[in-house]
């Protein structure tokens, strides 16, 4: 009982939602009501359930959200078994559950969908749930390619649906405070940011090609990407690093939030120049294929410039964090990250702090948290009309960019000058990398 007490206090304040699974295991389905105001509840589903989808749940269960978990989807058997067995514990009504997402976006008595799928499904599928009718919550990357960033929005404008990307700190209240004092000159002209993040990823198994997990629809997890035999073992997660066809490596699994944050904070959109230094540089015999360790800059036509540092195999955190962003200007510099901020004078010194008191994962696999909650619910309040949405897909696709920017002059190996105006690269080489080959019949078509 205390631990049910605990969970809906939790959730209440907005701090629940790290390790969600043990949580929502000790909250009966009473605690859950589907009382209040029928008529305004949100019937939402879930695609992809593997490391992500628990952090969405705990503003889903809060009582003022009045949502329905209609469906729980995925291509692997087991994930949706998993999925159900944790959300049961939680949630008066049994989730339907769904192999392919299309029957879902059929289904008309769906208002909402939570996309957490692999890169590749994000924008397609995103697409496909607009055109029915149907908001969504997107994580991040929100696109695989350039090109499908511009799909995105053209579509949110046509369809008219709410659209967040799931760039949780920007539903930060130290963030967005911050980020306000930055804009109102506390630290005087601002003319540089340093983004970083630094992990430490072990091996991963070179690729083998062999039959398919048991319980996995390998037709399906592919979709809109070009078709080829399934290896080993690419479904959990180490399609982040084999190839292209499925993932945007570190820059759109990880760099996505603090560029978010670095752009945001320094009032910029579309660099003049991107250039970079990137390699694979750690476990050099096994089956990683991307880059594992990158470095980006990003200059702007205002003189001021974001620089990215990423690390993915080497665990020293030159900056004193995992993760997080710096932000420099005439009269001081802010340090930003999940936790809050610290604002420091010319000289050095801690002038302010403002840390939160919630949790949200950092580095760890999936995340989670209050961070989390308040963009569950932010995206909720947003449908409902009662607030502007935090990152609103317009905003998002500009600071994905930047990753497709590094992760296209990573592969060309070049650096290249970009039209500030319309965000196209003057590149020939790098425009060809500008879109992606598509499974015929899964292209995204323009509107």
């Amino acid at each position: 009982m205390s631990n049910r007490r605990s969970f809906i206090k939790k959730a209440v304040t907005g701090t629940a939602g790290v390790a969600l699974g043990g949580s929502l295991n000790a909250m009966s389905a009473q605690s859950y009501s589907k009382i209040i105001g029928a008529n305004d509840r949100i019937h939402v589903a879930i695609q992809g359930l593997g490391r992500r989808y628990q952090a969405y749940l705990g503003g889903i269960v809060k009582k003022e959200s009045n949502v329905e978990l209609r469906y729980l989807c995925d291509v692997m058997k087991s994930q949706r078994e998993k999925a159900a067995e944790v959300v049961s514990k939680a949630f008066p009504n049994t989730p339907i559950l769904e192999n392919d997402i299309r029957k879902i976006i059929d289904d008309k008595h769906v208002d909402a969908i939570f996309m957490a799928t692999p890169d590749h499904w994000h924008a397609p599928g995103a697409c496909m749930a607009m055109q029915a009718g149907k908001h969504v919550f997107l994580e991040k990357p929100c696109s695989h390619n350039p090109r499908e960033g511009e799909l995105l929005v053209a579509y949110q404008k046509k369809y008219n649906k709410v659209v967040q990307m799931g760039n949780q700190q920007r539903s930060s209240a130290q963030s967005q405070e911050i980020i306000k004092d930055i804009h109102e000159g506390i630290i005087g002209d601002v003319y540089h940011a340093t983004a970083f993040y630094t992990s430490k990823r072990g091996p991963v198994p070179h690729q083998k090609e062999t039959a398919p997990p048991e319980g996995l629809d390998w037709e399906l997890f592919q979709g809109p990407a070009p078709r080829r035999p399934y290896t080993d073992d690419t479904w959990n997660y180490n399609w982040h690093w084999y190839g292209w066809d499925y993932g945007t490596a570190e820059m759109g699994n990880n760099a996505t939030h603090e560029l978010d944050i670095a752009r945001w904070a320094l009032q910029v959109e579309y660099p003049e120049k991107v250039e970079v230094n990137s390699g694979k540089f750690h476990y050099k015999d096994d089956g990683w294929e991307m880059y594992d360790t990158m470095e980006a800059t990003f200059k702007f036509s205002n003189n001021r410039t974001i620089k990215w540092d990423g690390q993915s195999r080497n665990g020293y955190s030159k900056y004193g964090a995992g993760r997080g962003t710096i932000i420099y200007g005439s009269k001081g510099c802010v340090y930003i990250d999940r936790d809050g901020y610290k604002l420091y004078s010319l000289k050095g010194e801690l002038i302010k702090e403002n840390i939160s008191l919630g949790i949200e994962s950092g580095n760890a696999l999936g995340g989670g948290g209050n961070l989390s909650t308040a963009h569950t619910i932010n995206f909720f309040d947003a449908i409902r009309g009662k607030a502007a949405l935090t990152s609103p897909i317009d905003e998002g696709v500009v600071s994905q960019l930047l990753t497709h920017y590094a992760n296209i002059a990573s592969r060309i190996d070049d650096a290249f000058e970009v039209d500030e105006t319309t965000g196209r690269i003057f590149n020939r080489e790098a425009m060809k990398l500008w879109s992606r080959t598509y499974e015929p019949g899964w292209e995204i078509k323009p509107v």
